[in-house]
C-alpha cells in the first residue's frame, strides 16, 4: 500500500486523479454513521476528525450537538464554515489542522468520529493520529471509525486510500482504545465518468440512489474511564 499523503487540497479543488471531490463525499453523512446518530450513539461534544465538507458535522449541529470539525485541506474547511454560516449553525466550528499532531482539546470530546479519514492518512501517520484523538477524548468517550477494507480500490490506482484488513485495524486502534466491535460495512461513493480514468473501479452493488457500496469496516471503541 502507498505510504504517502494524498494531496487532499488538490482533491477538494477538483484537481485530483478522479475528477471532482473525493467520491465518498456524497452530500450527506455516510449511511453507516447516520444510522448510529439515529440510534442515539453520539454524545456532545463531538470531534469530527477529517471532516471534509462536513456533511456529518452539519447534520449533528442541526440536531443540537456541539461539534468541532478538523481537516487538513483549507478548501474543505472554508466550505464547511460557509455552510455552517448559511444554515445558522453557531454550535459547530471548523479548524484547518494536521490531525496527527492535534493539540488544544485535551479531554473535551464525548464522541470522536472518523468518517473515511483513517484510510486517507499515510500509514506512518496513523499512530500520531490515534494518539491525538485519544488525548482529545474525555474518559468514557465513544470512538467510531468508517474505513475502506482491502479490495475497495484496484492496485493500479496510484492514489488509492490505505485500505485495511480487520487485524491491521484492530492492532493499530487497540494501542489506545478499547475496541467493542469491528464489523463489515459499506462506504457509499458517487464516482464520475471513469471512462478516461487511469484505472477502472471494480463493480460493486448500488444503493437506492445509484451510489456504489464499497467494502469497509465500522469500528466501535471506547476510551477507558
Amino acid at each position: 500500500m502507498p505510504d504517502e499523503l494524498i494531496d487532499w487540497e488538490s482533491a477538494y479543488r477538483g484537481e485530483g486523479e478522479v475528477e471532482g471531490p473525493p467520491p465518498w463525499n456524497i452530500g450527506e453523512p455516510q449511511p453507516e454513521l447516520a444510522a448510529l446518530v439515529a440510534a442515539g450513539k453520539f454524545r456532545s461534544d463531538v470531534l469530527d476528525a477529517g471532516c471534509g465538507y462536513a456533511e456529518l458535522s452539519l447534520t449533528l449541529a442541526s440536531q443540537g450537538y456541539t461539534v468541532v470539525g478538523v481537516d487538513l485541506a483549507p478548501t474543505a474547511v472554508a466550505a464547511a464554515n460557509r455552510a455552517a454560516q448559511q444554515r445558522g449553525l453557531s454550535n459547530t466550528s471548523f479548524v484547518q489542522a494536521d490531525i496527527t499532531s492535534l493539540t488544544g482539546y485535551d479531554g473535551r470530546f464525548n464522541t470522536v468520529v472518523d468518517s473515511t479519514l483513517f484510510h486517507s492518512l499515510p500509514i506512518a501517520g496513523r499512530d500520531g493520529y490515534l494518539r491525538s484523538v485519544h488525548r482529545a477524548a474525555a474518559p468514557g468517550a465513544n470512538y467510531y471509525v468508517l474505513v475502506f477494507a482491502n479490495g475497495a480500490f484496484p492496485p493500479e490506482a496510484e492514489q488509492r486510500p490505505n485500505m485495511v484488513d480487520e487485524d491491521e485495524l484492530r492492532e493499530a486502534v487497540s494501542k489506545y482504545w478499547h475496541i467493542d466491535e469491528i464489523r463489515p460495512a459499506f462506504i457509499h461513493a458517487k464516482f464520475p465518468d471513469m471512462s478516461n480514468a487511469p484505472f477502472q473501479m471494480p463493480e460493486f452493488p448500488k444503493d437506492d440512489k445509484g451510489r456504489s457500496k464499497l467494502p469497509a469496516y465500522l469500528l466501535t471503541a471506547v476510551k477507558a474511564s
